[in-house]
C-alpha cells in the first residue's frame, strides 16, 4: 500500500514484482478513519485474491527505525502511532512499515532502473522531493530512521520559503510545485510572452500546476519551456550535490514530474556533469527514470513485506530491517513461499 496525503493506493503484488490488481480510496484526515480506509482496501483485495501473505505500508512520513511506528507525517493524521501493529491486529496479517521513498528505492533496485547497483539514490519529484538511498546494497535510514531528507538541502540561501520553515530548499526549485511557481514568476516578469499559460491562469495564478506547465511546454509555450529549463538546471545542481556526498552508481528520477522527463532530463544531465566536483575527471552516475512509474512504492512495500514474512517463517531471528534489498531472502530464493502475493 502507498499511503499518501491525497490517496491510499493498494495493490496485490506477486514475488516477481508484478502488480496483479489495485484499488484506491481518498485519504481521510482523521486517524481512525484513515486506518478504517487502509483495512477496508486490504479486505477488498483479499476478497478478490487468495493467498495474500503479508502487508507492506509505504508512508509519506517519518518511520521509526524498527519500522513499526509512524513518528510524524506532515499530510497524515499519525503522530507517534504504532501503525504496523494496529493494522496487523485489524486484518490478521503481518505488516511491514516503510517510508514511501525507501519503498520505491527497493522496488527500483530489485526490479527496475537501479537493479544490481550497490550505491544508488532515488529522487522522487512530486509536490516536493522525496529521496531514498542505498549504500552497499542496503537502505540507509540514518540514526533515527528519517534519512535522507534531500529535498531540504539548501540550494539558494535566502530563497523561496519552504513549508519546513527554511528558505531556498531544493524542492522549492525542483518539484511539481516549484515548476508552477517558476512559471508564475516568469509570467509576471514577461507579460505577453506566453501563448498558452497566460490564458490558462487568467484571474487565478494559484490554479497552475506543474502538470499543466509541462503540457504547455509540449505545446510550444515559451514561458513553460523556460520554466522547465529552470527545473532542469536545479535538478542538475542538486544531483551534483548528492553525487559529491554519496558518489552513487545510479540516480533514479521518480515521481509524477518524471513523466515529463523527455522535456528536461537531458538538460539536467548536462548541468549535473558540469556542476559535480572534479567535472571531467571522474566517472558520472547514470541518471535514469524509474521503470515502475507510479507503482514503485506499492511494489517496494510488497517486496519488503514478503521478505519479512518469509524470513520470520523460516528463521524468526533472521527477520531484520537490514536485509539486503537487492536480493530476496534465502528461503524465498529457494522456493519457500512461492506464488504468495502481498
Amino acid at each position: 500500500m502507498d499511503v499518501g496525503g491525497t490517496s491510499v493506493r493498494a495493490g496485490v503484488v506477486d514475488e516477481r514484482g508484478s502488480l496483479l490488481d489495485t484499488t484506491r480510496v481518498g485519504t481521510p484526515s482523521d486517524e481512525n478513519a484513515l486506518e478504517d480506509a487502509i483495512a477496508g482496501a486490504i479486505e477488498e483485495l483479499r476478497n478478490r485474491h487468495e493467498g495474500v501473505a503479508a502487508v507492506g505500508l509505504a508512508v509519506a512520513g517519518f518511520v521509526a527505525q524498527d519500522r513499526r511506528s509512524v513518528m510524524f507525517a506532515p499530510h497524515l493524521a499519525w503522530r507517534a502511532a504504532p501503525v504496523a501493529d494496529r493494522i496487523a491486529k485489524r486484518v490478521g496479517l503481518p505488516v511491514t512499515l516503510e517510508h514511501d521513498a525507501n519503498a520505491a528505492t527497493v522496488a527500483e533496485h530489485r526490479f527496475g532502473a537501479a537493479r544490481g547497483a550497490e550505491v544508488a539514490c532515488l529522487i522522487a519529484l512530486g509536490t516536493g522531493i522525496g529521496a531514498g538511498l542505498l549504500l552497499n546494497g542496503r537502505i540507509y535510514r540514518g540514526a533515527h530512521g528519517v534519512a535522507p531528507e534531500l529535498g531540504h538541502l539548501c540550494v539558494v540561501p535566502g530563497g523561496r520559503a519552504c513549508p519546513c520553515g527554511k528558505y531556498g530548499c531544493w524542492e522549492r526549485y525542483c518539484s511539481g510545485t516549484a515548476l508552477a511557481a517558476t512559471a508564475v514568476e516568469l509570467l509576471a516578469r514577461h507579460p505577453g510572452s506566453s501563448t498558452v499559460l497566460a490564458r490558462e491562469i487568467s484571474g487565478d495564478p494559484g490554479s497552475l500546476t506543474g502538470r499543466r506547465v509541462a503540457g504547455a511546454a509540449r505545446d510550444g509555450d515559451p514561458i513553460a519551456q523556460r520554466a522547465l529549463g529552470e527545473l532542469a538546471k536545479w535538478l542538475g545542481e542538486g544531483l551534483a550535490l548528492v553525487a559529491d556526498v554519496f558518489d552513487p552508481e545510479v540516480m533514479v528520477i521518480a515521481g509524477g514530474v518524471s513523466e515529463s522527463a523527455p522535456l528536461f532530463l537531458d538538460e539536467a544531465r548536462e548541468h549535473y556533469a558540469g556542476a559535480i566536483t572534479g567535472a571531467g575527471h571522474r566517472p558520472l552516475a547514470r541518471i535514469r527514470t524509474a521503470h515502475l512509474g507510479d507503482d514503485t512504492a506499492i511494489v517496494g512495500a510488497a517486496a519488503l513485506a514478503l521478505d519479512s514474512h518469509v524470513e520470520s517463517r523460516t528463521d524468526p531471528a533472521a527477520a531484520s530491517p537490514s536485509t539486503r534489498v537487492g536480493e530476496a531472502p534465502r528461503a524465498w530464493r529457494w522456493g519457500v513461499g512461492q506464488r504468495k502475493a502481498t
